[in-house]
């Protein structure tokens, strides 16, 4: 039997620590090991067989590398630069290494970019999409696309629903989130009454054929197996396809939810709360108010577009404004003047 290498060592000793003493999410740390494989394999080509005898001067050359030959984009780059940083931490900290070589490597910067928002009208088009000639599992279609929408969840959310998170009579879901948090998420009356339905008309179904595979997840496969979180990301993209909508995944919904709820005028605190981040700059980033409701705050606020409308609103209202000058310059001024003679 070989023995693991001194970096396969490394790495796992390091997702141990982050699986068993973090608590840290099981995409999280799927993230870490590619990040870390791919590290390692970069070392190895280049002579170095333990990522602990790595020097900064090797870690700066990866970046190097995965931004220039691999062509990453940068917020990629940055995410395998939290990897290693993570990792190195982690070394120095149990005392594998004496000087931490990635404490002063820098992040490259990128633009934040706004993941797009569907409108009203749109998000409306999309969650009516399903329908009976759509197949026998519409109706499960159609509560996955209420509860995304409704709760405002992730992907990754919504497939680990189980069936006792759903509470019709309170009307709220349950919801597991990143690092395992767990938060409750109030739903709309329309996602209340498909979920309900689907669970009385398609799930039993699905669940007999699954044989008792189905762990007590809300949403199944045509299988009755859980729905994993890459089928709802095909499910909402062939859904929105067929309806005629570009570009629309999961958290798009997730995004639209956030945008039209501070559009309407939500506290930004409640909307990070529903959508349970731990910070509220990362709730700023999902959200942004639209050019419609930018313009309508700076002609209702701005002192000097106040005056101005309300000027042009003079002007151009009937028997008001320039006519009433004309009148006054008329037969008024003409009064005017005689007065001024006779005094």
């Amino acid at each position: 039997m070989v023995a693991p290498s001194a970096a396969v060592r490394s790495f796992e000793g390091f997702l141990t620590f982050c699986r068993i003493e973090c608590g840290l999410a099981k995409l999280t740390l799927e993230a870490y090991r590619r990040d870390l494989r791919q590290l390692g394999a970069y070392l190895d080509e280049h002579g170095v067989r333990d990522p602990a005898r790595a020097s900064m001067e090797d870690l700066v050359n990866h970046i190097r590398w995965l931004s220039r030959s691999k062509e990453y984009e940068a917020t990629t780059v940055t995410r395998h630069l939290a990897s290693i940083r993570v990792f190195y931490r982690w070394l120095h900290s149990t005392g594998a290494i004496k000087r931490d070589p990635a404490r002063l490597l820098e992040r490259p910067s990128a633009w934040k970019r706004l993941p797009g928002a569907m409108s009203e009208q749109q998000m409306a088009t999309l969650v009516e999409f399903p329908s009976k000639e759509g197949g026998d599992l519409w109706l499960r279609d159609r509560a996955l696309l209420e509860l995304l929408y409704s709760g405002g969840l992730r992907a990754s959310e919504v497939a680990t629903v189980k069936v006792s998170d759903f509470h019709d009579t309170l009307g709220v879901l349950g919801v597991t989130g990143k690092g395992g948090k767990q938060r409750v998420v109030p739903i709309g009356v329309p996602a209340i009454t498909w979920t309900k339905r689907y669970l009385e008309e398609c799930r039993p179904g699905l669940a007999q054929k699954g044989g008792g595979r189905d762990a007590h997840r809300l949403l199944l496969s045509f299988t009755g197996r859980p729905l994993e979180r890459v089928a709802v990301w095909q499910i909402v993209k062939r859904i929105a396809a067929r309806a005629g909508l570009a570009d629309v995944h999961p958290h798009t919904l997730r995004h639209s939810f956030a945008t039209h709820l501070v559009v309407g005028g939500a506290d930004l605190r409640v909307v990070q709360e529903l959508l349970g981040h731990s910070s509220i700059m990362t709730t700023q980033v999902y959200t942004h108010v639209s050019k419609s409701r930018l313009q309508e705050v700076l002609l209702t606020c701005h002192p000097r577009e106040m005056r101005t409308r309300t000027s042009f609103s003079d002007r151009n209202r009937p028997n008001s404004g320039t006519i009433r000058s004309e009148n006054a310059s008329g037969a008024g001024g003409a009064q005017a003047s005689v007065n001024r003679r006779g005094k």
